[in-house]
């Protein structure tokens, strides 16, 4: 099997140190973050486009970068209604989020229960839920990198996972928010190239862009509607569509989207933010499920299913092996990947370190010594992100005994407890005048523990019967050996697949998908 060259490496190193060196650089200038008002909020001056990148990317991370690609590969395009959702859901937040929080002039979004409540019990659940929130998902953001190079390097899953939580530690505890906002639109335009790099190369090995979506059609990936009501089918348009955009309202209630909305001056530009980003979570997501489609086309055309015949394991691990082929003979591509993956990962990590950071110091130290000094507060912010990315380090380390799912659906399983409930206590308060603070509170704390108790069991369940996955895209063998080359018949084009490896791997049998 191809490995990753020093050119990748270098290309690796260059983005974590950029990343790093702007840390650095918003340390050592500007107010230093020496308060809280500069470390958390940037002195509420920053400039709508770098915030609007920021809060894009916040959201587009291995989870993206990995978890999409492997759902389309294993159950098809359906899931793509899911980026139609998303959109939907920040587009909502125009007319309900900018208008009741910017106004507030809030730090902790869960300020606002306690405004509502005239109580600070519903604002510490909240808060407790929106930790534990970003701490699972920061803990599956880690794993994903980690398992992509594991893929195609061999390195050790724990490496790569300490590596990444590091680099993000380091870089939002000195820098900040300024810090973190600018890495994110520095790791935007490192990720979209990388992404790009496997699309363009892509397409032209499996014949071009409509041969991308006739290869799919023929091996029934471009399965896009399905209108069942059945609630135990595991896609379907209504679950994908309408689900995601009331699901997803609580991320544009979450602690990273507010203290974005609250670090630009005016309301009006706190708008624009969102009609930026619905818009770009969209397209970029859009982008993100055409790779699983390119990957579908890429192997059919190579004659080789490596998930099917055993050579990957995990479908999440699909995309990097696709990489380490496809750019076999161009040095520091696959470097470029890896740089992309792990700078998407790092844009999420470091918000939410940094949101986290916001919700102990505002909701959890101010509260109880209302009158700590700021550089003291400063302080505790800072440290608090070391020890949450190690909870997150922790967390991932969990993960990693999920085998065989999608990043996307672990997301999904794990974190709807948390999201979920909080979301749902900011909607019954927002829109329910009658509401109250033993319902809030009942409501929220039994909507966690029951959503928490069946996405457990779906994730570690080891009786539950799973959805099947839909047939390999080739059912021909993988051929291993010095100096042989790999065609397909059914590639016009017939397109060469050099290999180094001395082995035969014949596919396994994969159940049919259910009919209904």
């Amino acid at each position: 099997m191809p490995s990753l060259v020093l050119a990748d490496f270098i290309v690796f190193a260059a983005a974590l140190l950029i990343s790093l060196g702007i840390g650095v650089y918003y340390a050592l200038s500007g107010g230093r973050q020496k308060t809280t008002k500069e470390y958390l909020l940037g002195n509420r001056k920053m400039n709508i486009m770098p915030v609007g990148l920021s809060l894009m990317v916040s959201f587009e991370s291995s989870i993206m970068m990995l978890g999409f690609p492997a759902e389309i590969y294993t159950y098809g395009i359906m899931f793509w209604w899911f980026t139609v959702g998303f959109m939907l859901a920040q587009l909502i937040a125009i007319r309900i989020v900018v208008p009741l929080i910017h106004p507030l002039r809030v730090t902790s979004v869960y300020e606002y229960l306690q405004l509502r409540y005239n109580s600070r019990v519903p604002r510490q659940i909240g808060t407790a839920m929106g930790m534990l929130y970003y701490i699972f998902y920061m803990g599956v953001v880690l794993y994903g990198p980690g398992t992509a190079l594991e893929a195609v390097a061999n390195l050790p899953l724990w490496i790569s996972m300490v590596v990444i939580a590091g680099a993000a530690i380091i870089y939002t505890a000195i820098g900040g928010i300024k810090a973190v906002i600018w890495t994110d639109v520095f790791q935007c335009a490192v990720m979209y190239c990388g992404i790009a790099g496997i699309i363009i190369k892509g397409c032209m090995v499996s014949g071009g862009f409509g041969r991308v979506f006739e290869i799919n059609g023929q091996v029934g990936r471009l399965n896009y509607f399905n209108f069942e009501v059945d609630p135990t089918v595991r896609h379907t348009f209504w679950n994908l569509l309408i689900g995601t955009a009331i699901r997803l309202i609580y991320l544009t209630l979450n602690q990273s989207t507010i203290q974005r909305i609250c670090a630009v001056p005016t309301q009006r530009d706190a708008t624009k933010i969102f009609l930026f980003a619905g818009p770009a979570f969209f397209i970029t997501f859009s982008i993100a499920t055409f790779e699983g489609l390119v990957a579908v086309a890429y192997f059919y055309s190579i004659g080789c299913d490596p998930l099917a015949s055993g050579q990957i394991k995990n479908p999440n691990q699909i995309i990097p092996y696709m990489v380490i082929w496809l750019f076999k003979d161009n040095p520091g591509m696959s470097g470029l990947f890896m740089a992309s993956l792990f700078c998407a990962s790092l844009s999420t990590l470091s918000s939410g370190l940094s949101s986290l950071s916001a919700q102990t110091v505002e909701d959890m130290i101010k509260p109880l010594w209302p009158n700590i000094s700021d550089r003291k507060a400063t302080t505790i912010a800072k440290l608090s992100v070391v020890f949450y990315g190690s909870l997150s380090l922790a967390v991932s380390f969990m993960i990693a005994n999920i085998e065989g799912v999608p990043l996307s659906q672990i997301t999904g399983q794990m974190l709807s407890a948390f999201g979920g409930a909080t979301g749902g206590m900011f909607l019954y308060s927002i829109f329910c005048p009658w509401a109250n603070k033993k319902g809030v509170i009942i409501g929220g704390i039994f909507g966690m523990i029951f959503i928490f108790w069946i996405g457990i069991g779906k994730s570690f369940s080891t009786t539950l019967i799973r959805e099947p996955r839909l047939p390999p895209v080739t059912s021909g063998y993988c051929y291993y050996k010095d100096d042989v080359t790999v065609t397909s018949d059914d590639f016009t084009n017939t397109t060469a697949y050099f290999t180094t490896m001395a082995s035969m791997v014949t596919e396994s049998v994969i159940t049919p998908p259910r009919q209904k």
